[in-house]
């Protein structure tokens, strides 16, 4: 261990109580976004978060407000103004707490127990913002530099947990402050705390609901039945048919645009202890896996896009019999959309695929929610993926190796609208129950975040030049 990577490591290990004194405080205060009764918390939130950056030694620090609720930017150029300029994306809103009688401890008093920090926000995604601030003071300390090598400047949001409303039109009015070379996602997870690894995607998804009309009434099954359409045949033949034998969404030009797997991809999801029973387990007692064939169930999760039928609804669903053709059936579906995909392309196919398949005599109608939200990718081979990567791999000391997720966030907003790739470096753990009662991070995790921060600047501004 050369003499700086020894002074970042005793650092940050000097700094720990304080560190985690300081995240409990901002912990404490309960920035639920999604309930407008915490809107004022929210905004104290993201006030507590200036002040503090600017503490930390951040030139320059403001609250940015939205429609909705704030978020909170900070910058700190490097000495050299030809450097590259590095974002940092996190967000201070976290998800609601209820159910409460099911936390074993006060969600908003975090209480550090059994090398765990246990609190709503603690991992998602206030601890992971945190570990940022630490590990450039770690970093500037070690070389004794009063500025990053890389400009480094911080978007936290404030409505991450309840849609990222207004964060596109933030990203546009900001456009040219926000101008950056890479942008750093602190807000994923790794396979585990003794498997380190990098997110490198992250799936989309766009929603429909059908709605199938037959007769202007119910009808009487003995009278009708068998003589007129039925529109819950009709959408159980629908349903049934958005599916292959193997699995494959049918809707024509689906797999178009998907950007495939590359055979170093596969190679590296399948070096992850994954053990599949044990997954089934956790998939509430799931009997099989099942999935488009030709491919992992990592990767199906992971890389490749999907269908799910929701909910199916219409007729007579109370208890005992009622012997009818029902005038009405309903469904909700869901796609995963993935690396290439279009919400907007894919509506549009599915909008098609309904007209064309709908039987006669049977009026169809797709209502869409909004936009949807779209895929974002980072390929394993760029030049900041491959620095973050080195940065990983000195702090944890192994092989960091890449996984996707199948959630959705405005990643794809801040690749699109800035222009720039992500990276994603993140220390959360599956286990770490966000948005469930009893929220933790690992502290060991949260410190070695920091030390993998401590050493990204440098990689990073070797990288981007």
């Amino acid at each position: 261990m050369n003499e700086p990577v020894q002074e970042i490591v005793q650092y940050i290990e000097a700094g720990r109580d304080r560190f985690i004194a300081d995240l409990k405080e901002w912990l404490a205060i309960p920035s639920v976004s999604g309930d407008p009764a915490y809107a004022t918390e929210v905004r104290r939130s993201a006030g507590w978060l200036a002040e503090y950056l600017r503490g930390q030694g951040f030139p320059t620090v403001e609250i940015w407000d939205t429609p909705g609720l704030p978020a909170v930017y900070a910058e700190w150029p490097a000495a050299d103004p030809s450097a590259p300029t590095v974002l940092v994306y996190g967000h201070h809103d976290v998800q609601p707490v209820e159910p409460l009688d099911e936390w074993d401890t006060a969600p908003f008093e975090p209480v550090e127990k059994d090398g765990r920090l246990i609190g709503r926000g603690a991992s998602d995604d206030k601890g992971q913002v945190f570990f940022h601030t630490l590990g450039i003071r770690a970093a500037l300390a070690a070389s004794g530099a009063d500025a990053p090598p890389v400009t480094v400047k911080l978007l936290v949001e404030g409505e991450e947990e309840s849609g990222s409303v207004h964060f596109a039109g933030l990203l546009r009015d900001h456009r040219d402050r926000l101008g950056c070379d890479a942008i750093v996602i602190s807000d994923t997870t790794m396979w585990a705390a003794d498997v380190p690894s990098m997110c490198t995607g992250m799936r989309g998804l766009t929603e429909a609901e059908v709605t199938l009309r037959g007769p202007s009434s119910d009808l009487h099954s003995g009278s009708f039945g068998g003589a007129v359409p039925n529109p819950l045949h009709a959408m159980a033949t629908l349903m049934a048919a958005l599916h292959d034998a193997d699995g494959r969404v049918t809707l024509p030009g689906f797999y178009d645009d998907v950007v495939p797997l590359t055979d170093e991809e596969r190679a590296l999801f399948a070096k992850l202890p994954f053990d599949e029973a044990e997954w089934l387990r956790t998939a509430g007692g799931s009997r099989a896996a099942y999935g488009e064939k030709g491919y992992t169930t990592l990767e199906r999760v992971w890389a490749r896009p999907t269908a799910e039928i929701n909910g199916m609804w219409g007729g007579h669903t109370g208890p005992g019999g009622k012997t009818i053709v029902p005038r009405e059936a309903h469904a909700k579906i869901s796609f995963r959309l993935v690396a290439g995909q279009d919400p907007a392309k894919v509506q549009q196919a599915f909008r098609d695929w309904v007209a064309a398949n709908t039987p006669y005599g049977v009026e169809a109608e797709v209502h869409i929610p909004g936009g949807g939200v779209r895929p974002c990718f980072s390929p394993i081979d760029s030049p900041g993926v491959t620095a973050a990567r080195r940065a990983m791999e000195r702090a944890f000391g192994h092989e960091v190796l890449f996984t996707r997720e199948g959630g959705s966030g405005p990643e794809a907003d801040l690749a699109d609208i800035l222009d720039a790739p992500l990276i994603f470096v993140a220390v959360g753990l599956d286990d770490d129950r966000i948005h469930a009662p009893n929220e933790k991070v690992e502290v060991s995790l949260l410190l070695k975040g920091a030390e993998t921060a401590a050493y990204l600047w440098e990689e990073l501004a070797a990288a981007l030049r």
